[in-house]
């Protein structure tokens, strides 16, 4: 009687199960790239929570998804309640409006947002008179 011994398959079915649990989080986007603005005082955010991303064009993200700016709060609330967690995070581009910044910290604020953090990355602010926002 002869049998067919599936023990290397077992072992190589969990190491890709493996591999795949550990970089499925590495692999979700944003569905648009935001450059973030720069500042001497960044720093590392810790933990986690709702990230709304703003590009240049004034595209709004909701953890990923793309969002229309008018349903944002509602969804924030969902989120709010599915995690727990009432931390948001928004990404803007260095070359976004201040309106839809302004209104995506409002939104947060109404849905219930505990903690509200504006991430940068860290480097050296340009001198006065080469600031585009100076002119």
């Amino acid at each position: 009687m002869a049998e067919i011994n599936i023990t290397p398959l077992t072992d190589v079915m969990l190491v890709l199960l493996v591999i795949f649990m550990v970089t499925a989080p590495l692999i979700i986007t944003e569905s648009f790239k935001v450059s973030l603005p720069k500042a001497v005082s960044s720093g590392a955010e810790k933990g986690k929570g709702a990230v709304i991303s703003i590009s240049a064009d004034g595209d709004v993200d909701l953890n990923g998804a793309q969002v229309s700016m008018n349903g944002i709060e509602a969804l924030l609330k969902r989120e709010f309640e599915r995690t727990g967690d009432k931390n948001v995070i928004i990404k803007a581009d260095g070359m976004s409006f201040h309106n839809v910044v302004v209104r995506a910290l409002d939104a947060a604020r109404l849905a219930g947002a505990e903690r509200l953090s504006i991430a940068t990355e860290k480097g050296e602010l340009p001198a006065t008179g080469n600031n585009p926002a100076h002119k």
